[in-house]
């Protein structure tokens, strides 16, 4: 399906999200979608994907003026959107999933035509697992071969590749591959170069809510990212001290949770200190920060932090900040004003508060967020809610845990985010993170901690640790017992 968009404009209030955009996508071919946060990128996808109207311009799908009223009249035309995190229902199976929107329901019919879908990709899906079991990685699988089965011909994919291992982003592109040469069309979007490079036939690149640029593969990258940023993105040098006492530190911990739990754990996080926690998702990183915070109570095993107290909110010096923004840390259906409101104990959010407005404002200037003290958080892109979370960080943390900190941030907005988080390591602050980019491990780190099946497998400097190592010790190829 040839897709053109002409001229789409989209305002949220005062806030242009989309100026005078088009863009062309030729059936047949993977097309690039590349840009910083805020650049407008979603949004435009959004718009295709019949989730949110356009405020003026024109959609043609082969030629045709469409008029797309939400997802199931986009879907019904052949047009489907793989989100940053999935649209499925953890309870239920893969099956059970699958069958939602599709013909026959979880039937054994059902069941085969779900493994023929999955296997015309190259993907491995087990129709009775259930979807909370899987990983990021093969929940985007599911989803992708239930939209194809509803006759999806042009598949958009938000930031497909944040929070996967490399093997199933080699898989994915494979599959997307496959399906540009059966003739369906593919939009790629992302803010990672690599990733398109990778993948596309044509790049499109979006800056300040417009196309500033279209280049063909294979990509000038240097000229793409004069396109991306006004100015290169660097991280300055971070002043790094001799580690102080210890904010954090655990023995022997075993704890339930993900797919392989957390075992016999031990591990000290110090004052000034960044320690990064790496590994395929599941193998035990997001229990380990989940105990750390308080949340998931330990089997066995011991968890000190240098305040009495148990549980979370015991301890005013311990913040943790979750990958799932709106499933975990951010309250749908509240405003930005209201979030803080609700991060104040003696503010009423339920009542208009001027001092919530006022820090809702100040947060919105430091932090860079694209939106206003009365946008809905989750009317925000998804780098924007990460940069709200930053923003509701209190003042002078001791204790600092981030999982996947910079999940669907650019380049310049992960470099910037590091280097407000170094103001709290200045102050004192230990910090505790996990990601899935070794490039960003590798930079800001100070120690590195590998998880393998629930353990830790590698605790290292991070002067002493290179690439190969930690994807040996990530795959489980080294001190894994």
């Amino acid at each position: 399906m040839r897709i053109e968009l002409r001229d789409i404009h989209k305002r949220y209030g005062a806030v242009h999200a989309n100026r005078g955009v088009d863009l062309t996508v030729e059936a047949g071919s993977v097309h690039g979608v590349l840009g910083e946060n805020g650049a407008g990128k979603s949004t435009l996808m959004k718009i295709l994907a019949g989730f949110v109207p356009r405020t003026s311009g024109e959609i043609l799908l082969d030629g045709q003026t469409a008029e797309l009223r939400g997802p199931a009249d986009a879907t019904g035309r052949g047009i489907g959107m793989l989100y940053q995190d999935p649209l499925d229902f953890p309870p239920l199976t893969s099956a059970e999933n699958f069958a939602v929107g599709t013909r026959g329901g979880s039937t054994a019919a059902g069941v085969q035509r779900l493994l023929a879908r999955a296997a015309e990709l190259g993907f491995q899906l087990h129709p009775r697992q259930r979807v909370e079991q899987l990983t990021v990685g093969e929940r985007q699988q599911l989803e992708l071969v239930r939209l194809l089965e509803q006759g999806v011909r042009t598949l958009i994919l938000d930031e497909p590749t944040t929070g996967i291992s490399d093997t199933q982003k080699h898989v994915l592109f494979g599959a997307l591959r496959a399906l540009a040469q059966r003739g369906d069309s593919v939009l790629l979007v992302s803010h990672k170069l690599e990733d398109v490079a990778a993948v596309c036939d044509r790049v499109t690149v979006m800056r300040h809510g417009a196309v500033v640029g279209t280049v063909d593969a294979p990509l000038d990258t240097d000229a793409v990212l004069r396109l991306m940023f006004d100015t290169l993105p660097r991280l300055a040098p971070r002043r790094r001290a001799a580690p102080g006492p210890a904010v954090l530190t655990t023995r022997g911990v075993s704890a339930p949770g993900g797919r392989a739990g957390l075992r016999d754990c031990s591990l000290t996080v110090h004052r000034g200190e960044v320690v990064a926690l790496a590994g395929v998702e599941g193998s035990g990183q997001g229990v380990l920060l989940r105990v750390a915070a308080g949340l998931v109570r330990p089997r066995r095993g011991t968890v000190r932090w240098p305040t009495v107290g148990r549980g979370p909110g015991r301890w005013s010096g311990v913040t943790f900040l979750p990958a799932g923004r709106l499933e975990e840390a951010l309250v749908a259906g509240l405003t930005v004003a209201e979030q803080f409101a609700l991060n104040q104990p003696r503010i009423p959010f339920w009542r208009p508060c001027r001092r919530a407005r006022v820090l809702a404002e100040a947060g919105i200037s430091r932090y860079r967020v694209r939106g206003t003290p009365e946008t809905p958080v989750e009317a925000l892109s998804g780098g924007n809610q990460q940069r709200l979370l930053l923003s509701l960080i209190p003042p002078r943390p001791e204790l600092l845990l981030l999982e996947n900190p910079t999940r669907g941030l650019d380049l310049d907005s992960a470099h910037w985010v590091w280097s407000q988080l170094q103001e709290h390591l200045e102050a004192g602050a230990g910090i505790l993170f996990s990601s899935a980019e070794l490039d960003e491990i590798l930079e800001v780190s100070d120690r590195v901690v590998v998880c393998f099946d629930g353990r830790v497998v590698l605790d290292l400097p991070t002067a002493q640790a290179d690439a190969g190592r930690l994807a040996r010790a990530i795959a489980g190829g080294e001190g894994v017992p």
